[in-house]
């Protein structure tokens, strides 16, 4: 059995967790405000459960962009 730190999520498992648009998230990743993914293949990538569930516990207010 993987430990959670060890999961990898899916983008939409992500937005899931953080209520942004897609293109907010990739913004956010570009700018560093969100960590960066882990490369899976050509065109597939995820993200550590770890360093999502530390944003989140950052609070939902510090990981919205601001206006």
């Amino acid at each position: 059995m993987q430990h959670q730190d060890d999961l990898l999520l899916r983008l939409p498992e992500v937005l899931a967790r953080i209520p942004v648009s897609r293109a907010t998230w990739y913004a956010g990743v570009k700018s560093g405000r969100y960590p960066k993914p882990v490369s899976l293949g050509p065109r597939c990538v995820a993200w550590k459960a770890s360093d999502i569930q530390q944003l989140v516990s950052q609070g939902v207010s510090d990981a919205l962009p601001v206006h």
